[in-house]
């Protein structure tokens, strides 16, 4: 694919443009959402019509251990895992992790702290956050004149 300009500051403007973006994705949010954190579950963000719902691995994890506030636009989640440790053995490789970790994730629309509902099954938490009135679409009737 080859572009071609009018005027080279266009091509230059645009680079600075997409560099911006990308370093101020980075900075402002802390982590990017495509770098993988290590040591905490893997979570999933997606937006419908009527709610935010937020789902998250957590093998071995209780009902007990969960820990969701919502305040705002912004989920924070807390989850204690226990050492399971056995006595008397060898790791040859230990990758599952253990501790307190608490993770506070930006949502792309204000929820209803209310209304706010979390189901763990099968290893995997979701949490559903419906929308608040005044972020849902409306539809505008046009009148004809």
């Amino acid at each position: 694919m080859v572009f071609r300009y009018q005027n080279p500051r266009q091509a230059m403007d645009q680079l600075r443009d997409e560099v911006n973006r990308l370093f101020n994705g980075w900075l402002t949010n802390g982590t990017p959402a495509w770098l993988p954190v290590r040591g905490q579950p893997a979570v999933n963000v997606w937006e419908t019509v009527d709610a935010v719902v937020a789902e998250l691995e957590v093998p071995g994890v209780k009902s007990d251990q969960v820990d969701i506030s919502v305040a705002e636009s912004e989920l924070t989640l807390s989850i204690h895992r226990p050492e399971t440790e056995p006595t008397e053995v060898t790791y040859h490789r230990r990758e599952r992790p253990s501790g307190d970790f608490c993770r506070t994730i930006r949502l792309p629309a204000p929820v209803d702290p209310d209304r706010v509902s979390a189901e763990l099954r099968e290893g995997v938490l979701t949490i559903t956050l419906p929308r608040a009135e005044s972020s849902k679409p409306r539809k505008i009737n046009v009148k004809t004149g």
